[in-house]
């Protein structure tokens, strides 16, 4: 059935293939991550504990947990003029409230970046069963309450938990910037576990990824998401870890290279993330949104907690080359078209080969035809016909389809960088579009998109011979328009402006065949033929 296609026709199918693939498969089935049988290690893990960690963290009295944690009470309160950080009587960071109007969660309230329920970070847990729940009866004291944190001078937290076999001491030093440093110190030898705290969940959108990252030291990022977590994961050698959504993470970063970090199912097959110490132990941490600025300011490392799933290494050149774009214009609207003129500029030679080739084949429409018309009961030599007729003319039937697919994967890395910068959060462009990150309150862009997406139609030859295919192919504008209302209106930005260089682009190609059209006549004409 295929090879019966025309090749604006395969070039329809092909698309629409990669858009259900891409939109639908990812989102239902997204890729697997490796995970590893019960116990078994991956590649930067060094040894097994014949015990589960499920037995030695205390996972199996976690519903009596659960009562004891719900009865701490706020013990600490940090106010900054972006944000207002609370640790609770367990020495664990209970809460984060970003109190810029930018950041709001789906109820457009202030985005609270730690969720009320499951684990937080710095939880200790140790791994002696009778230290742990004595632990968790027994709450921490401090050397202040209620502090404000100012851009000049950080803020120092002493929190004390005094045990009938050990002592604890947190000393942590909380920065303007969202990051702080820690130092855990016991008075005698002790195991135990440091929990980074289960990920924010602020916003979803569909597409984007949720769950943990592990970071290691050969550059991979080792993500587990939401619901599939298998097992445990025990890695080594991590440069940070982290539990994060579409726009902020909770990190932990800066441990020794022999440091275990623990990847394993909770709730719902969800990860939880924690690592091992013993005595004495230092480390940083980081809660807020994954501004790329921020987190190269703090740590060069840290902006591998920016996640763009299989396009990173298209996705993470294209925000540079956006960011800088930004830094130009000072709006990132304009910086989305200033890319979008960029890309287009640069793959200006694929899509005009492309654009002639269809032009190349809309000419021997006609021709082609006849062959099927004459050889339609014989597709042996119908097929042998058309390809002499494409080889006669100089006409490459995938002249018009390859270079079109070749800017699909460019499409998706934009997508996923649009989709994942919170540069985008609150970020104005005009009049009504005063935040890009969401969807067009009036619904205009979208409106924009559909009318040029249809207007290309106009304009962009086509050859369909079944009339149900270039029916659907007509009502594309309509299904692209109800399916891109929801999403960030910088999305849309991107292929409504793609859409008009693609219009400008094709009056160009269509008055340069024409050109060389009536050229070719005028020279057969003058010559007699």
């Amino acid at each position: 059935m295929f090879e019966k296609m025309t090749p604006n026709q395969r070039l329809l199918v092909a698309v629409l293939i990669s858009i259900v693939f891409f939109v639908a498969y990812t989102a239902i089935f997204p890729p697997e991550q490796p995970q590893p049988k019960q116990e078994q290690q991956t590649t930067s893990t060094v040894k097994t504990e014949k015990v589960s960690v499920e037995k030695v963290s205390g996972h199996e009295i976690s519903e009596a947990e659960k009562a004891d944690t719900t009865a701490s009470n706020d013990l600490v309160v940090i106010k900054n003029e972006k944000f207002l950080l609370k640790i609770d009587s367990l020495g664990r960071i209970s809460s984060k409230e970003l109190l810029e109007e930018k950041f709001r969660d789906a109820e457009n309230l202030h985005a609270q970046i730690i969720p009320e329920n499951g684990t937080k970070p710095l939880y200790v847990r140790f791994v002696d069963k009778a230290i742990n729940e004595e632990a968790l009866k027994t709450p921490y004291t401090t050397n202040v309450s209620n502090v404000e944190l100012t851009n000049e001078k950080p803020v120092e937290v002493t929190l004390t938990q005094t045990l009938s076999q050990v002592t604890i001491t947190k000393s942590l030093k909380f920065y303007a910037d969202g990051h702080y440093d820690v130092k855990i110190d016991t008075t005698a030898p002790v195991r135990y576990y440091v929990y980074i705290g289960d990920r924010p969940k602020i916003t979803e959108q569909m597409m984007t990824v949720v769950g943990s990252m592990v970071y290691t030291n050969d550059e991979v990022a080792h993500i587990t998401e939401d619901g599939e977590a298998e097992g445990r994961q025990v890695f080594q050698g991590v440069e940070l870890a982290s539990s994060f959504d579409q726009y902020t993470a909770t990190i932990m970063y800066g441990f020794k290279a022999d440091t275990n970090v623990i990847v394993e199912r909770g709730f719902d097959n969800n990860p939880v993330v924690y690592f091992e110490a013993e005595n004495n132990n230092e480390f940083h941490g980081f809660i807020g949104p994954k501004e790329h600025k921020v987190l190269k300011a703090i740590n060069p490392v840290l902006v591998n907690a920016i996640e763009y799933g299989w396009f990173t290494f298209a996705a993470k050149p294209l925000f540079a080359l956006l960011a800088w774009l930004h830094g130009i214009f000072g709006n990132w609207g304009w910086a989305i078209i200033g890319l979008t003129f960029i890309v287009r500029a640069v793959l200006y030679p694929l899509t005009h080969k492309g654009m002639m080739g269809m032009q190349k084949i809309k000419e021997l429409a006609p021709q082609i035809k006849e062959i099927r018309e004459k050889y339609g009961k014989d597709p042996q030599r119908m097929n042998a016909a058309t390809m002499e007729m494409y080889k006669k003319h100089g006409a490459n039937p995938l002249g018009g389809c390859l270079p079109m697919l070749l800017q699909i994967p460019v499409f998706f890395a934009i997508y996923r960088v649009l989709l994942n910068a919170v540069e985008l959060q609150g970020a104005s462009w005009i009049l009504w579009i005063d935040d890009l990150s969401r969807m067009d309150p009036y619904y205009i862009l979208p409106i924009l998109m559909g009318a040029s997406m249809f207007y290309q139609q106009r304009i962009t030859p086509n050859n369909f011979t079944d009339p149900m295919q270039e029916k659907i192919f007509k009502y594309l504008p309509v299904i692209f328009t109800f399916f891109f209302i929801t999403f960030p209106s910088g999305l849309v930005l991107y292929w409504f402006v793609n859409n008009l260089f693609s219009i400008a682009q094709q009056f160009v190609v269509n008055q340069q065949f024409k050109n060389a059209k009536d050229a070719k006549a005028a020279v057969e004409k003058k010559s007699g033929k």
